[in-house]
Order: C-alpha cells, then sequence, then structure tokens
C-alpha cells in the first residue's frame, strides 16, 4: 500500500504514470516510464556526487602540490561545463515558457526540480575545475564516476526520445486531419541529445588526468611515479603499471629503471606524524616528575626528535607503539576498510543472482520466459563480480600502503632509537637480536595490516550468511552454526600450542643465527684450531631442536587444515540433515541447495581466516611486546656529562664514581682530573686498571653513579679498537666532513697513511670491506686517528691510539700529531698509552690501579715520588722494550729531573741495552712501505695486504678497488635444477603422495556436488524416507573422504618440506665450514649469515606453506573447469582463449614481480648492514655527535627499500585486476551460457554457476601461489648455490689411520721449493721457498711488511694451498693428509686473539676432552689462574659475544691457554704484542721458553729482541728466503740484511 501511495503521488509530480510492472518487467520488450526516466535515472548520479564530494574536499586538502597550469583538458571541461550550465537553464525557462500559464501544456513538479538539481550539481562540479587546478589534484574519482553515472542512466532515455521522435515522424508524416503542435517535445528532443551528447564528453575528459602542477613539495622529476599523474580510472584498472609490467616482461628490471618514491611513502612524511603521536603517548604513560613543560614534537628542519620514555619521570606502564600506529595511520586503513565494507555486501548479491538465474531455468522448463532476463541476470553477476574486483584492489592497496608505512616508521624508530640506548640495555641483547627487531617485529607488521579488518569484517560475513541462510533452511542453520561455533575454541586451542611452539622455534632459531654468526666471524681460528667439527655439531644440536619444535608445529598445522576442510561440509551436512529430519515436509529443492551451498561457500573464508588472524595477531602481540621492549629501554642519560662552560677547565671529573650500567658493580671509584686548556693528559696503568674507561666516562659512556663530568667543545674520540665503516678510505677519514684538500693531505701525512694510501687498488678511494677486513690492525688505527684529526675537535679523547702502530711510526705520529709540536698542539687532548717513551713530554699524568687514580702529577714530580709510577718505569726498562735511542733518552730525561735517581735506574738501562730489540723493518724501509702498521696486523684475513699481493692487488684486484664481490641478484627464471633439488630433498614418494591425495581430494568434493544436484533434482526423495537416506548417507561418507584426503595431504607436504629443510641446512653448514679461506674475504659474513637466518627461515616455513595453497588452488581450478564444461559443453570453446590471456597476464607478472622482489630483497640487506654497523660503532657516532648524519642515511636506505617494494605491491594489484577480471568473464560465459544453451537440468547449471562464483579467487591465488613459489624457491637458489661452493681438501683421509699415532714426534719442518698464492689469478706470494728446521729448533722468521711471513704460517696448515713445492713435516708431505689430522697436530697461537661466546672451558677446549685439573694448569701457566679464580662460575664464567668482557690482554692469555692444553710439537707463533702490556707480553715470552723447550717453535718476529736467543732466523724478502743461519752468525756478517736490520735497531 506504502508503495501504491509513493507512486501516486510521483505520479502527480510527473503527470505520467511513475511505473509500470507490465511495461518494464512483464514484457519481451521492456522500457522504463518517461517519468521515471527524468527522475530517478538523473537525481540517482546527482545524489551520488552530493554524498562522495566530501572525499574531493578531503584531496584537495590533503594534495602536497599546487598550481596546475590551464590547458587544453582543464580548459574543455570547463567550457562543456558552462555549455551544460547552459542548456540545463534553458530547460528550467523553456518549461516556464511553455508549459503553465496560458499554454494548454500543465506545468509539472518534474519540470522545474530535474533542472534545479541538475543546474546545483553541475554548479558544483564546475567550482571543483579551478579548485583541483589551485590544489593540483590532477584526476577526481568522484567526478569521473559522476559522469559515468549520468551517461549510463542516460540510455534509456535515449531509447525513448529516440523512438518517440520517430512515432512523431510517424503522426507527422500520416498526414492527419489536426495538425499537432510538437514545439515542446522537439525542443525536448533536441535539448536532451545536446545534453547527452556533452555528458558522453565529460566523461570522456574525465578519462584523463589533468597536467603536473607547477608548485610541489617535493621535486617530482622524470622518473616519478605515474600513478600521482594517472587518470582515476588508470588508478582503478592500474594501467599506469603497464609500462613497467612491459619493461619486466622484455628484460629483466634493474634498479635504474625504478621510479622514485610516492612522497608520501618516504621517511620525511611518514616520521613526523608518527613521532608526534609517540612523544604524546610517552608524554601520557609516564608521569611527568617536575611539573615541566609539555614539549612539542619537533620537526626543525627536517629532523623528528623522540621523547625518551625514561627521562620522563616515573613509570606508569610501558609506551606502547601501537597507540601512535592508530593514530598516525588509521585514517587511510578507515578508508579502506569502507572499501572492504561495499565488497562485504557485494558479495552476498551474488547467492541472491544465482538463485535468480536456477529460478529462471526451472520456469523456463515449464513456461518459456523472455530471454532478455536471463541475460540481464547473466549481466547482472558480471557486474557485480567486476564491481567488487576494482573495490577489493582499492582495499588492499590502501592496506599495503598503511603496512609500508607502518614498517617505515618502526625501522626508523627502532633505529633512533639503538642511537640513544645506554651500554646496559645494549649489552642486554646481541646486534643480531636488535637487528631482528627491524628485519623479523617489524616486517609482521605489514603482513598483518592486510587481514587485520578481517577482525569485523569476517564476524559480519558469518552474520550475513547465517541471515539468508535462515531465508533458505529457517532454524535448522544454528544446527550448522553450532558445528562451526565448537569448531572455533578447539581451533584456539591448536593455535595457542601452534604459538608456544613459535616462540620456542623463535628462541632456537636467535640461537642458531648467534652462533653462526660468530663461527663466521671467527672461522679462520676455527680453521686453524681444526675447531670446526665441534662447531658444527653445537649448530646440528640447536638446528635439531628447531626441526623437532617445526615438525610438532606440522602437525598441529595439518590438523587445523584437516578440522577446516570438514568444517564447511560438515556444517552444509548436518545442515542439510537437520533440515530434512525435522519435518517430513521439508524437502531440498535444487535452489535451496546451490544458493545454501554458494552462503556456505561464503562463510569458508571468514571462518577459516578468524583462526589463522589470532594466530598472526598473538605474533604480532609479541612483536609489539619485543619492540617496545626495546623502546622503552634506559637510554644514555645526557645528564652523565654537564657542558658548564663557566668551569675553570675543558675536561673535568671530580668526586666520579662510575659503573656499566651494573649498579652494584663500580668500575671506577673517586675519579678526580682536571685537564687544562690546550694540555696533553696521559693516563697509563696496567692491563684492566680502568684507563679506557675513564675516556668512556668522559664521553658520557658510562652510568654515573655520582659526581660530576664536564667537558666544553667539541669532541673526537679514537677508540682502542678502530670503528671502521663500510665506505671508502676517505669517507672514513671525512666521516661526513666536507673535503677540504690541503687539510686531509696535511692529516694523511702526519697520520703516516700516505703510502699505505698508495698501496691500495684505488687509492684512498678503495672500499673497505665489513669491520675494516681488508686493512690491517695499524691501518685501521691510523685511519680512525685521520678521522679525530680531520674533524678539526677542540677535545681530543685517544685511547691507546699508538698500540697497533710500529715504534718508529708510533714516534712519528706523536710528533706530527699528538705531541707538543703535532697537528693538535692547540686542543685539549687525553691520551691512554702504553709507551713510556713520550711520557715526558706531556702535561700531566694520571697513573690508574684498580679504577682508581693511584697518583698524578708531571712526569718529574711522579719520579721524585717514587711510587707506583716509578715501579711502573722500572718494570718497563727491565723488560727491555726501548730502543737505543730511546734509553739514552730516558736517562737524559732522568739525570735533568733527579740525578739521584739514576743510579738505581743505571742497571736496568744497562740490562735493557743488551737485549734491546728493534723493529724487524728498518726506519726507511718502513715508510716506503706500509707504514709499518706491523706489529699487530688487525684483523687480517689472511692477511691481504702481504705485499706481494698488495702489488698484483693493484693491478688485478677488482675494479676500482671493490674488494666485496657484489651480491648477485639472479635474473630470469629459476633453473628447474632448484626444483629438481627440492623435490629429491623433499622425497620423491612423498611427492607423489602429496599430488594423488590433493587429486583424490577434489574428486571427493565433486563427487559430493554432483550427488546433490542428483538428489535436489530426484522427485521420488518426497515420498521415500529410505531413498532420503540412503542419499544423506552417501553424500556423509563423500565428505569424510575429503577430510581424510586432505589431513594426509597436508601432513606429507609438511613433513617433506621439513626434511627438505634439514638437509639442505646440514648440506650448506657442511659446504660452509668446508669453504677455503679465500671465500670469506671476498664475501661479507652478512651475506653469509643471511642464508642461515632468512633462506633457512623461508625454508622451514615459508615453501611448504605456499606449496600447499598452490597446489590446491591448481586442482580447484581443474575441477571447476571439469564442472562447468559438464554442465555446458560449449564452454570449453571459450576456455582456449580465456587461458591465454590469463597465461600471459601470469607470465607478465611472474617476470617482472620476481625481479621486482629480488630487488627489494638485495635493497633490504644494507639497511639491515648499516644498522649492525650503526649499533656496532654506536660510541663514536655519539662522541662526534652525528647521529643525525646516520639517521638520515638509514631513513635513506629505507626509501631506496621501499622504491623497490611498492611496485612489487602494485604489481599484484595489478595482476589481481587483470586475473579477476578473467574469472569474472568465466562467470558470465559459464552462466550466459547455461541461460541461452537451453540447458533444462537447474541443478547441474546451479552447480556450474557456483563453481564459477569461486574461480575468480582462486585464479588469483594461484598465479600469486605460484610466482610465490618462485620467489621463495629463490631462497633454496641461493642454499643450493652456497651448498655447492668449491672446497678446500678433505679433512679427514683414509691414509691418516696409517700414520704414526703421535705425529710428528720429532717436529722436523722441511720446505721443498715452495710456492703459494692467496687465490686463483693473484700473484706468487712465496716464490719457491726452500728450507729445513731440524726436531726442537726455535726458528725466527723476520722480513719487512708484505715479505711474506704470514704466507708462510697459512701454508703450513694450509689455509692457502700450495703452488707447487711441498712441505714435509717429520718426512710427511702435508699435502697428503686430511686438514684435520695436519691442523690439529699443529700449534698456533695467532695475532688476533678471537673468543667465541660459551664458557670459559668451551674456549679452552670445546671437544671436552681434557680434565679439569689440565685445564687449570694451563689457565696457571698462562697467568689466568687469579683470574680465573675470581669469577663466581669459574670454568663456566660466560664469555660473551667475541669475548667482549675480558680485556684484549686476557683474551690474548686465552689463546695461549689454548695452545698449552694443546701442546704438540710444532708451535707457531704470530707475535701479537700490540695489544698486551709489557708484563703481559714478558708472560707469554717466558711461559713458551719454559714450556715448549722441546718443541720445533716458529716465531714470526716483529722485534728482534724476541728472537735473537733463537737457534736460526730466516729473513724473507719479497717471497724469497735471503738468509737461513743462527742469529749469531748472521751478525757476525756485516753485509747480511739481518745485520742491517739490527743495525737499524741499534742492536750492533
Amino acid at each position: 500500500m506504502g508503495d501504491a501511495t509513493a507512486f501516486s503521488s510521483m505520479d502527480e509530480f510527473c503527470g505520467s504514470t511513475f511505473w509500470d510492472a507490465n511495461e518494464t518487467w512483464w514484457t519481451t520488450d521492456p522500457d522504463f516510464t518517461p517519468c521515471f526516466e527524468q527522475t530517478v535515472l538523473v537525481w540517482a548520479p546527482c545524489a551520488f556526487f552530493w554524498l562522495f564530494m566530501l572525499f574531493d574536499f578531503w584531496y584537495l586538502k590533503a594534495s602536497l602540490d599546487k598550481n596546475i597550469p590551464w590547458n587544453r583538458l582543464n580548459i574543455s571541461k570547463l567550457l562543456i561545463n558552462v555549455g551544460l550550465l547552459v542548456v540545463t537553464a534553458l530547460d528550467l525557462i523553456m518549461s516556464f515558457v511553455k508549459k503553465g500559464g496560458d499554454s494548454e501544456l500543465p506545468l509539472y513538479g518534474v519540470d522545474i526540480w530535474t533542472p534545479i538539481i541538475k543546474l546545483l550539481t553541475f554548479l558544483m562540479v564546475l567550482m571543483f575545475i579551478p579548485l583541483n587546478r589551485k590544489y593540483g589534484v590532477q584526476t577526481s574519482g568522484c567526478q569521473f564516476m559522476f559522469w559515468f553515472l549520468l551517461t549510463i542512466f542516460s540510455i534509456p532515455r535515449c531509447r525513448t526520445e529516440a523512438r518517440l521522435h520517430q512515432e512523431r515522424g510517424q503522426i507527422i508524416g500520416s498526414q492527419q486531419a489536426e495538425p499537432h503542435d510538437f514545439t515542446w517535445e522537439t525542443y525536448q528532443f533536441a535539448s536532451f541529445f545536446i545534453f547527452f551528447a556533452f555528458t558522453c564528453l565529460m566523461l570522456i575528459l574525465n578519462c584523463f588526468a589533468d597536467q603536473l602542477p607547477r608548485q610541489t613539495k617535493y621535486y617530482r622529476g622524470p622518473k616519478e611515479i605515474p600513478e600521482l599523474s594517472a587518470s582515476f580510472l588508470s588508478r582503478i584498472t592500474y594501467s599506469w603499471f603497464d609500462r613497467m609490467a612491459l619493461k619486466g616482461y622484455r628484460n629483466p628490471l634493474e634498479e635504474k629503471d625504478l621510479w622514485d618514491l610516492r612522497p608520501q611513502d618516504s621517511c620525511k612524511e611518514v616520521m613526523p606524524t608518527f613521532a608526534h603521536y609517540w612523544n604524546k603517548n610517552v608524554r601520557k604513560n609516564y608521569k611527568r616528575a617536575s611539573g615541566g613543560q609539555e614539549p612539542k614534537a619537533q620537526f626543525s628542519n627536517g629532523k623528528v626528535s623522540f621523547e625518551n620514555p625514561q627521562s620522563n619521570g616515573r613509570k606508569k606502564g610501558m609506551a606502547s607503539i601501537m597507540p601512535p600506529i592508530y593514530r598516525s595511520f588509521g585514517g587511510i586503513f578507515l578508508f579502506g576498510s569502507f572499501f572492504k565494507l561495499i565488497t562485504d555486501i557485494l558479495t552476498f548479491a551474488q547467492p541472491q543472482v544465482l538463485s535468480l538465474i536456477i529460478g529462471y531455468v526451472e520456469d523456463f522448463a515449464k513456461v518459456p520466459q523472455p530471454e532478455w532476463k536471463g541475460i540481464m541476470y547473466s549481466i547482472l553477476l558480471f557486474v557485480l563480480a567486476s564491481a567488487q574486483t576494482f573495490i577489493l584492489a582499492q582495499y588492499f592497496h590502501r592496506m599495503f600502503i598503511v603496512g609500508l608505512r607502518i614498517r617505515t616508521a618502526l625501522i626508523n624508530c627502532i633505529y633512533r632509537k639503538a642511537l640513544r640506548i645506554s651500554n646496559a640495555a645494549r649489552k642486554a641483547s646481541t646486534v643480531g637480536e636488535i637487528v631482528n627487531l627491524m628485519a623479523v617485529d617489524a616486517q609482521r607488521f605489514m603482513d598483518l595490516t592486510t587481514y587485520l579488518n578481517m577482525l569485523w569484517s569476517a564476524p559480519l560475513q558469518i552474520a550475513l550468511a547465517l541471515y539468508f541462510l535462515w531465508q533458505q533452511l529457517g532454524p535448522s542453520v544454528l544446527a550448522g552454526l553450532a558445528v562451526m561455533i565448537i569448531m572455533i575454541p578447539l581451533n584456539g586451542f591448536i593455535a595457542s600450542r601452534i604459538k608456544t611452539y613459535q616462540i620456542r622455534q623463535m628462541k632456537y632459531k636467535d640461537e642458531r643465527v648467534k652462533l653462526m654468526n660468530e663461527v663466521l666471524s671467527g672461522i679462520k681460528v676455527l680453521k686453524l684450531y681444526a675447531w670446526e667439527p665441534s662447531f658444527e655439531k653445537q649448530v646440528l644440536d640447536i638446528r635439531d631442536k628447531e626441526i623437532a619444535t617445526l615438525r610438532a608445529t606440522a602437525y598441529l598445522n595439518a590438523s587445523t587444515s584437516f578440522l577446516w576442510s570438514c568444517a564447511p561440509f560438515l556444517v552444509s551436512l548436518v545442515t542439510f540433515a537437520t533440515y530434512l529430519l525435522s519435518n517430513e515436509a521439508n524437502q531440498l529443492s535444487v535452489e535451496k541447495v546451490f544458493v545454501s551451498l554458494a552462503l556456505f561457500d561464503i562463510m569458508k573464508l571468514p571462518l577459516t581466516i578468524i583462526p589463522m588472524l589470532t594466530v598472526d595477531i598473538a605474533e604480532t602481540q609479541v612483536s609489539v611486546q619485543r619492540i617496545n621492549k626495546f623502546l622503552n629501554s634506559e637510554e644514555l642519560d645526557p645528564n652523565n656529562v654537564q657542558h658548564d662552560a663557566s668551569k675553570p677547565h675543558p675536561m673535568s671529573i671530580e668526586n666520579g664514581h662510575f659503573s656499566w650500567g651494573d649498579e652494584d658493580e663500580m668500575t671506577l671509584k673517586n675519579i678526580n682530573m682536571q685537564v687544562p686548556k690546550n694540555n696533553l693528559v696521559a693516563i697509563v696503568g696496567t692491563v684492566g686498571s680502568g684507563k679506557s674507561s675513564v675516556i668512556q666516562a668522559l664521553l658520557g659512556e658510562m652510568e654515573k653513579i655520582s659526581g660530576t663530568v664536564n667537558t666544553v667543545g667539541k669532541m673526537a674520540y679514537v677508540p682502542q679498537q678502530a670503528w671502521i665503516q663500510n665506505a671508502t678510505v676517505r669517507d672514513n677519514i671525512l666521516f661526513g666532513k666536507p673535503y677540504d684538500r690541503k687539510r686531509y693531505n696535511k692529516v694523511i701525512d702526519a697520520c703516516a697513511l700516505r703510502t699505505d694510501i698508495e698501496i691500495l687498488s684505488a687509492g684512498d678511494l678503495t672500499e673497505v670491506g665489513e669491520k675494516g677486513i681488508n686493512l690491517s690492525g695499524g691501518q685501521k688505527q691510523r685511519i680512525s686517528l685521520a678521522r679525530a684529526v680531520y674533524h678539526n675537535a677542540d677535545l681530543y679523547l685517544l685511547d691507546d691510539p699508538l698500540s697497533a702502530v710500529d715504534s718508529h711510526v708510533g714516534k712519528h705520529i706523536f710528533e706530527e700529531v699528538i705531541g707538543p709540536k703535532g697537528m693538535l698542539a692547540k686542543k685539549t687532548r687525553v691520551l691512554v698509552t702504553h709507551g713510556i717513551t713520550f711520557l715526558p713530554q706531556t702535561d700531566k699524568i694520571y697513573v690508574m690501579k684498580m679504577g682508581e687514580i693511584s697518583e698524578n702529577g708531571t712526569y718529574a714530580e711522579l719520579l721524585k715520588n717514587r711510587g707506583a709510577f716509578a715501579d711502573f718505569l722500572m718494570q718497563h726498562l727491565q723488560e727491555g722494550e726501548e730502543e737505543e735511542e730511546e734509553l739514552n733518552q730516558i736517562k737524559r730525561q732522568l739525570s735533568q729531573t733527579d740525578p739521584a735517581l739514576v743510579a738505581p735506574f743505571e742497571k736496568a738501562i744497562l740490562l735493557a741495552r743488551t737485549e734491546s730489540l728493534s723493529d724487524s723493518i728498518s726506519v726507511t724501509s718502513a715508510d716506503s712501505l706500509m707504514g709499518g702498521s706491523l706489529r699487530r696486523r688487525g684483523k687480517r684475513q689472511d692477511s691481504y695486504d702481504s705485499n706481494a699481493s698488495a702489488a698484483s692487488l693493484k693491478k688485478k684486484q677488482e675494479v676500482e678497488g671493490k674488494l666485496i664481490e657484489t651480491e648477485k641478484s639472479q635474473t630470469g627464471g629459476v633453473d628447474f635444477a632448484v626444483y629438481k633439488h627440492y623435490i629429491k630433498s623433499v622425497g620423491i614418494f612423498l611427492s607423489v603422495a602429496t599430488l594423488v591425495l590433493n587429486f583424490v581430494f577434489q574428486a571427493f568434493q565433486i563427487g559430493s556436488n554432483l550427488w546433490l544436484t542428483q538428489w535436489s533434482n530426484d522427485k521420488a526423495v518426497e515420498h521415500d524416507t529410505g531413498l532420503r537416506n540412503m542419499y544423506l548417507g552417501v553424500y556423509g561418507a563423500f565428505g569424510f573422504g575429503q577430510g581424510i584426503a586432505s589431513l594426509f595431504a597436508d601432513l606429507g607436504l609438511w613433513l617433506g618440506g621439513l626434511h627438505a629443510a634439514q638437509v639442505l641446512h646440514s648440506l650448506m653448514l657442511l659446504r660452509m665450514l668446508r669453504v677455503p679461506m679465500w671465500f670469506y674475504d671476498t664475501t661479507p659474513v652478512g651475506r653469509v649469515m643471511s642464508r642461515f637466518s632468512k633462506d633457512i627461515e623461508t625454508v622451514d616455513q615459508k615453501i611448504v606453506e605456499v606449496l600447499t595453497d598452490c597446489i590446491w588452488c591448481a586442482f580447484e581450478v581443474l575441477a571447476t573447469i571439469v564442472v562447468i564444461s559438464i554442465s555446458t559443453p560449449i564452454f570449453l570453446a571459450v576456455i582456449v582463449p580465456i587461458g591465454f590471456i590469463y597465461y600471459f597476464a601470469q607470465r607478465f607478472y611472474v617476470a617482472t614481480s620476481r625481479q621486482l622482489m629480488r630487488l627489494e630483497s638485495v635493497s633490504r640487506s644494507p639497511i639491515y648492514s648499516h644498522f649492525g654497523e650503526t649499533v656496532t660503532g654506536v660510541s663514536t657516532i655519539r662522541a662526534y655527535t652525528v647521529q643525525d648524519r646516520f639517521i638520515e642515511e638509514s631513513d635513506n636506505k629505507v626509501d631506496k627499500n621501499q622504491v623497490c617494494k611498492y611496485p612489487s605491491l602494485i604489481a599484484n594489484r595489478w595482476l589481481a585486476v587483470r586475473l579477476e577480471m578473467v574469472g569474472n568473464l568465466i562467470i558470465l560465459f559459464a552462466s550466459l551460457f547455461a541461460v541461452l544453451g537451453g540447458q533444462t537440468n537447474p541443478g547441474l547449471v546451479g552447480l556450474s554457476v557456483s563453481y564459477a562464483l569461486q574461480v575468480t579467487q582462486t585464479l588469483n591465488w594461484l598465479v600469486r601461489m605460484s610466482s610465490d613459489i618462485e620467489t621463495n624457491i629463490v631462497s633454496v637458489e641461493r642454499i643450493k648455490e652456497y651448498g655447492e661452493t668449491k672446497q678446500e681438501a678433505a679433512w679427514e683421509l683414509e691414509e691418516d689411520k696409517k700414520k704414526p699415532k703421535n705425529w710428528p714426534e720429532d717436529g722436523r719442518v722441511e720446505f721443498k721449493d715452495f710456492q703459494v698464492r692467496y687465490r686463483e689469478g693473484l700473484e706468487l706470494v712465496l716464490r719457491g721457498v726452500s728450507f729445513n728446521i731440524s726436531g726442537g729448533q726455535k726458528v725466527g722468521i723476520v722480513g719487512r711488511t708484505g715479505a711474506g711471513k704470514s704466507s708462510l704460517t697459512l701454508a703450513l696448515f694450509r689455509i692457502i694451498e700450495s703452488a707447487g713445492g711441498k712441505i714435509l713435516i717429520d718426512g710427511i708431505d702435508i699435502a697428503t693428509m686430511g686438514l684435520h689430522m695436519l691442523r690439529s697436530r699443529l700449534t698456533i697461537i695467532p695475532q688476533d686473539p678471537v673468543l667465541f661466546s660459551g664458557s670459559l672451558r668451551s674456549n679452552l677446549d670445546p671437544f671436552e676432552v681434557k680434565t679439569d685439573d689440565e685445564i687449570w694448569k694451563a689457565l696457571e701457566l698462562s697467568h689466568l689462574k687469579a683470574f680465573a679464580k675470581s669469577l663466581t662460575a669459574g670454568l663456566n664464567h660466560e664469555i660473551s659475544e667475541g669475548g667482549e668482557n675480558l680485556s684484549v690482554g686476557q683474551r690474548q692469555l686465552v689463546c695461549l691457554a689454548r695452545a698449552l692444553l694443546r701442546k704438540t710439537k710444532v708451535l707457531v707463533l704470530d707475535e701479537a704484542t700490540a695489544a698486551v702490556d709489557l708484563e703481559t707480553d714478558d708472560l707469554i715470552q717466558k711461559t713458551i721458553r719454559s714450556e715448549f723447550r722441546e718443541c720445533t717453535v716458529l716465531t714470526i718476529a716483529h722485534r728482534l729482541n724476541t728472537i735473537l736467543d733463537s737457534d736460526k732466523v730466516i729473513v724473507l724478502d719479497k717471497g724469497q728466503i735471503t738468509e737461513f743461519d743462527a742469529p749469531s752468525a748472521l751478525l757476525a756478517d756485516p753485509k747480511s740484511a739481518f745485520f742491517s736490520m739490527a743495525k737499524d735497531a741499534n742492536l750492533v
């Protein structure tokens, strides 16, 4: 009745019928009434425009650009719009003129209101043209949609007007008696068609985007992303991406082909917003202790400051990252959610249309229906599906953008925090764990955002589905619902179990990665000691635990999958059974069955996703907690150091007590020191007395417990262990300062770097590897010093900068840089030093003992006191550490200060003279060569600088100083070999079984659906309950079969995948430990590590998931095609062209997407390695206050990664839109053929259309999964690549067993015409060396830098293999034995002390073969017993990563203890006296002389005095032996090279 009144009032409004069902519906020639055409069909588009106009205003506000120039496009729009306004205004005027009043035509509401509505709308559109121009908005979706709708809705009126015109022509032509006045109708006809033409033109113009704006906030260059200036149409179809897809298909994409980042997604735009809300949140969570001012988030000059949760008074709770994330990114997210809502509603329209189609076919069988209805239903289905496609694509696009921005915000937030975190907090987690926050946890967010809306969308979909099902089947739906609800807690339980396993697996993974990291960092030492098996076993033990947890997860996963494949089925079974059994009258009709099935199908996705989502959310919750914990951890207190300019001295500490973050352990007590302006103050003391800690206290790196520290002026800091960045030498020195050639050259000469730079292959533009891997210790130290000097600061903190350099280089540097005449003479300097020669030139000396200052004063005062300092000096002299001239100098100084002191010291000096020593280098040659960084040729992996190779490096070495080979990102398709390799690793049986089981699963599914069709078409069932129960029973059996097949298919694949993961990991580990040393010189550890973490993780979990999905999708698509073809065989004709389209879209996509993924992963690692580098060098960065520069670098790296990431996300959308359109075509044809093909069996029609409805999503998934397989299989490819690296010789050989058990018994070493090079393609380093050492002899090896000394020892251990000649030990050629037999029977004390995290015991005896007593004995001999006894845990004392919690000297002693435990007949001593103070050095020498009396000892000497008492001396020069004799004999011959060295060193 309500309808009738509404219609009648509309009839009055129009003056004609508004709705006539007979004319529109019950007819073979449908049409609307003119009234309907002029009201609803005009008002609807206008209403749409007014509703969505708000978005246009929002875009105007959000636009970053301004001022689009006037051009053809916007002028045409303007003119046509004015034209439309004129036409509409005319309509209004004409209706007043022609109708109402005197004329016989009455004036109706429609004649006034429709033009007015149109006028207002067009005016609004007109307003937007200059607005969009002014605010730089290049395209508007709302307007496009308005014109589109207006055009479509005007089409029915076109037809009406044309017909009327024809009729009028016939009336006029028929020459009837009375003439008609058709002027009004003719005017309407003309005005409408002008209007329609203009509308069409506007639609066409709105398909294009406007020109680029003139003023832009960010530079928009030629490489800007086309999306910014793409039209609305191009944006929703993603056709702006076509160029990239085509390019990627033709040749593999490279970085230069990529577009710039959209400014909205860059760090510059994302960070300030996030920081603003984070700071707000911090203030809320931490009550201010003082009622201080609320600081605003500062965005001064583009810097973003995060507030420190700690400094804000008392804690109320952790500041969480969640609220700021909601606030910053909630807007776009909600906009996306709105799209999701629309698609959810559209989804439910499809089953309704399906029921119409089934109804149509059923009726058609009885009463033929007009064909246009069937066609209309098919088209309606197609339109619904297409609308869903476009809207869903926009939804996902929005979600990905939010995900990307959250990731950007988190990565940057973590980075900024890492620069401010206190040392105690930093020690709480390893570098690897901190990097993981970025790599894993921030990534998690990104993966989750896409699904987060399912939290409300899934329940909504389930509720709607239930509502529609109720209409079909009444209350029996509740039975089905009950089944679903029972499933949820079951799944919840499984999900929580999976969660616990996952946390456990993460823990094992962290452990394994941490251990691997150490193994790879210390690989050289492992090889020298032959300790690889022990570590391999440790890694594999952890890996086994990891696999066990994964296996448990796999069983759980399979059971969930079983539950879920049964769920939809069980639900429909229970519902149908209840429906039929509850009431005899209830019967299943075709429509009921298929509409219900379609609805159940819609429910399947939300029900599957809810449990997955709960797991994901739980995982992300863990990530949130980890990130929160990190972001809330303590920061360095900026008040540790005051900057009070009124104090008299630029640096001072008063009554300072400091600790390294543990309140209980005071490292420094009662520190009082003043450093007057421009003075040089020295800090001396024994190892571990707290010298470096004082420097750290001045930097503010230590926790101040009480007292005050004050510094005024810019700081420069030289750490004890140089921190070198992975950049060029020049960049390391400039350290962000502008390049000033004069100053730079001066600095380089002062720091004695000139010669080193000349040797490097590309001069100072040579790239330095990770951690400065291709520089010697001395070079790194001097670069670090040069950086400080170049920085031109006011205050200099020099932490033992001369430790790693030779004495004369040290002297040169002291004179040129540090001393009273050096470059820094006018600066305030604090110098920690071991050398005593320079002390007289200092202004003041502080002597440290046990963390306190035991005395201070000038050199003279301290000597007079005869206290700790005098003892220190005395001890030094007795050790005979100084050169002749230095001794004289000391004597002179003494006699000047206090002649009385000379006597006691005379004796010491005399003693020192007799064993006086020198470097193995003549001063002149030292400067001409490497600048003599000899003392400790630091982290020299396979000493690159041995000069023979340095020269050849210069000629041959990779282009312009690139040492590190760039990471290959493979291009093109993945080889089939890789798949074969993976399938083999899974196992052939499991692979085949999985496929068969999946086939069986689909067969059961199709079977059950065909059975239902049969049942619903069978009319006999209505009267025969027995028959009905038979149908029901068989249907149940089919379902059970599905469940079982699915369970085993899943389980098989999971177990196979884990087997493969285990095989691949073991193989790669095996190979990486057996790879020759040169591999690690050219491959950064990080790259190998990413194979062990990221790629192994992919193989562990990702690949299996993707494979399961992919196989399932493939079978699903096949099933669909089979089913549709059964019901409408003609469909096969369409399948071929559709298949082609599909195939091409897929090829284009995979080629482009794969390459984008690869580029993305290559651009991702620099973010993490830069972050890792920052965390290690954080104290240096803070000392120089260059945090901002590092933040900017990190931001740029993140942006660069986004540049690769964004197109790969778009590629997904691009593909989705195209594929889903293919799927929509399948829907269209399946339904069209069903309707037109005269198909009379409604059951089959229902089946084929409902299958077609599912296929869109499945097709999409299939391509996505197949390309995911390709992207993820790359991990297998990378692991395989490392699993096939060239190996060193075998570790164990059969022949070894025949060799004597206790070889070498005598320790005879013989070299026969021996030649060696570092690796293929480099020149020889040893060129035919022959000599013979009898057992038990002590032999010193001397020679200039690069003469091949280290190469000799490396060759002895076969770290580098011979290129000719041989080495015999006890008459056995070492090339004939297994490497482990060889290496385990020789002992080496290497230059660099490398320790591994673990107990002290495992560092001494990793194979656990020695007794406690033996270990204590070794510790006693290496003077560590007292230290070990003082530790609470004793031998089980945990040593941190890299031995950080021992001083360098102690690490060296641990290495000595290792040698003592092994005690083999041949000992190689690679002298490393640099890091050790003189006492320790002396201890080591004594121990070696007493303990290794019977052994053959080869010493690579850097100072002659250590080898003067040896039996023989080998003098090497340029890889050849020039002299080989007893030292006494060589010294007797004035012509010998050894003699000249000794002379240089004042030994003769």
